[in-house]
């Protein structure tokens, strides 16, 4: 049986015991805007609800499972507020919720991931469950190029501090083979057979008994929250929110790009600086 309710953003549809929630914006290589943040929070919360499935599939359609944030409707970005630190942190405690929902459903979620896992959608990616990756996969948090940094800090709990504070401090990014190496995915396939894996995966995993899904997540979710997990999640973001209020150099010099030239220009300008130092 196959059950289908499409939103403008996003999609869910059901099938067998398998629950799939597809990130639907590929135009823009499924960027986070404000609007299918909202979006997705709720259909997430609908499919953990659903009585007809045991485990949820996250994807993106299109090139990419998700590029991460949008820099350009992500978020506020008025000069208003621009350099407001508590403002600042209202609304990235909004991003934080949604990247820590899969951790706190009930159900495990496994994400499907192909092409672009940056930033947001990276922290996503390693919120949930399971994580299956395309050959073509590429990870990272480029955030610290440009003077900011992800609000969830859960890379250093998946592959260990001295490889985590290598790739946030740099922003580099990792192909899909480098991720599973150090422990940051599950599983690498051909990008042609991603789709068919993953669901595969998921029905094999629907094979348990929801009770006994249910209750080995909340075992292994409190076994690290009582290490300290959730207190050190929002630990950085009070800490890392005031950053984002800074007026740094490279942030005053990209606004100044971005001004006469556009935001991607900006961005290459910065990107360009790292490649010619490798």
């Amino acid at each position: 049986m196959t059950v289908e309710s499409i939103e403008s953003l996003v999609t869910y549809r059901v099938e067998g015991r398998v629950g799939i929630v597809t990130l639907n914006r590929p135009d823009k290589l499924n960027a986070i805007s404000i609007a299918l943040r909202e979006q997705l929070v709720e259909v997430l919360h609908r499919a953990d609800a659903d009585e007809l499935t045991r485990v949820i599939v996250l994807r993106g359609e299109g090139r990419s499972f998700s590029a991460g944030f949008d820099l350009g409707t992500g978020g506020p970005n008025t000069d208003d507020w621009q350099h407001d630190a508590l403002k600042w942190h209202e609304h990235l405690k909004e991003c934080l919720e949604l990247q820590m929902l899969p951790w706190h459903m009930q159900k495990p979620v496994i994400a499907s991931v192909q092409g672009h896992a940056l930033g947001g959608a990276c922290e996503l990616a390693m919120f949930c469950d399971i994580t299956i990756a395309a050959e073509n996969a590429i990870f990272g948090e480029p955030e610290s190029r440009l003077s900011s940094a992800g609000p969830a800090l859960i890379m250093p709990w998946i592959i260990g501090l001295k490889k985590a504070r290598e790739l946030l401090y740099f922003g580099d990014l990792i192909d899909a083979r480098t991720a599973l190496q150090l422990g940051m995915i599950n599983r690498v396939v051909p990008t042609s057979e991603l789709v068919e894996a993953s669901l595969a995966f998921a029905h094999r995993m629907a094979l348990i008994s929801h009770e006994a899904l249910i209750a080995m997540k909340r075992a292994i979710n409190r076994g690290a929250e009582a290490a300290g997990f959730d207190s050190a999640i929002h630990a950085g973001l009070d800490v890392l929110a005031p950053l984002y209020a800074a007026r740094t150099e490279v942030g005053a010099e990209m606004q100044k790009i971005s001004s006469k030239e556009g935001f991607r220009a900006a961005l290459r300008w910065r990107h360009a600086q790292f490649e010619d130092k490798r």
